[in-house]
């Protein structure tokens, strides 16, 4: 295992390390660990990251990484702040956050963490909670049994800078009437008695009361992780307050890794005929001959 973080910096890193992980430049642990695993596809890699981090200065290498898919586990621990540098706000920062930057208040749209990933094609996406140490462990598992880039998001409580955050969700009191859980194959149904769902109506997604509309149960959405397509997928990750905010597995799809399909390229390459000639390579195929008048 090696675990890599972007909250912080390194001028140099050694040819090697007899280490477990390391910091990297801040927003560059994605591009690192490309790297790491191209080279030595058999270790296991974890980025671990923010979201000032991964979705403002390292927002392109989080992307790419993503489309790619290589095969890392990639934890961005979202609270909604700039919390090591004593918080001002973040890519994730609702509209209107007072903030040491923004006395005023933030008028920037925030990021969606989840609606990003989802975009970038990644082949494994799911949230969960801090507080929720049950299901955060079972996510992360399924996460670490995935072959290619799994992308987790977890809400996380800043109690210094940005206390609450996430107050609703991370409650445990209260916590099954503001979140519901995505389980492949199941109907989306929350409530502390169970007693509210989810259906799609016209493209839209719409609450209703089970024990008031007869029948309704029938024409819940079920959740269906393994789609292709990641339509229903992105209309889940909208959904936020006064909606339940969905938590677990999004996406979960089965495509070739980076890794693999770049090792197969250069045995390919290998077994290619003729001699290797640097100086062809270099020259092309396309060359042209200057001659003075």
């Amino acid at each position: 295992f090696v675990f890599i973080s972007g909250i912080g910096c390194s001028s140099r890193l050694p040819y090697y390390m007899n280490t477990y992980g390391f910091h990297t430049v801040h927003g560059r642990a994605p591009a690192i660990a490309t790297g790491i695993k191209a080279y030595n596809p058999d270790l296991q890699v974890w980025v671990i990251t923010g979201d000032g981090d991964a979705l403002s200065i390292g927002g392109n290498h989080l992307i790419h990484t993503l489309r790619r898919n290589i095969d890392i586990k990639i934890l961005l621990f979202n609270n909604r702040i700039y919390g090591l540098t004593k918080g001002q706000y973040s890519p994730t920062s609702e509209m209107g956050k007072k903030t040491k930057s923004s006395p005023f208040g933030s008028i920037d749209y925030p990021l969606n963490p989840i609606s990003i990933a989802l975009g970038a094609e990644a082949t494994f996406v799911a949230r969960s909670i801090d507080t929720d140490i049950k299901h955060l462990a079972t996510v992360l598992t399924q996460a670490a049994h995935h072959k290619g880039t799994a992308f987790v998001e977890i809400l996380q409580n800043c109690v210094i800078f940005n206390d609450k955050g996430f107050g609703e969700v991370s409650n445990r009191q209260q916590r099954s009437d503001y979140t519901v859980s995505l389980e492949h194959g199941k109907p989306l149904i929350f409530g502390k008695d169970r007693d509210k769902g989810i259906q799609i109506s016209g493209g839209e997604l719409k609450i209703v009361d089970l024990k008031q509309e007869e029948g309704a149960e029938k024409d819940l959405l079920v959740h269906n992780q393994h789609a292709e397509r990641a339509g229903l997928a992105q209309l889940l990750a909208t959904l936020n307050l006064p909606f339940p905010v969905p938590i677990g597995v999004f996406r979960s799809v089965e495509r070739p890794t980076y890794e693999q399909l770049l090792s197969d390229q250069v045995e390919a390459a290998k077994q290619a005929p003729g001699q290797s000639d640097v100086q062809g390579l270099i020259a092309g195929q396309e060359t042209w001959t200057v001659k003075e008048p």
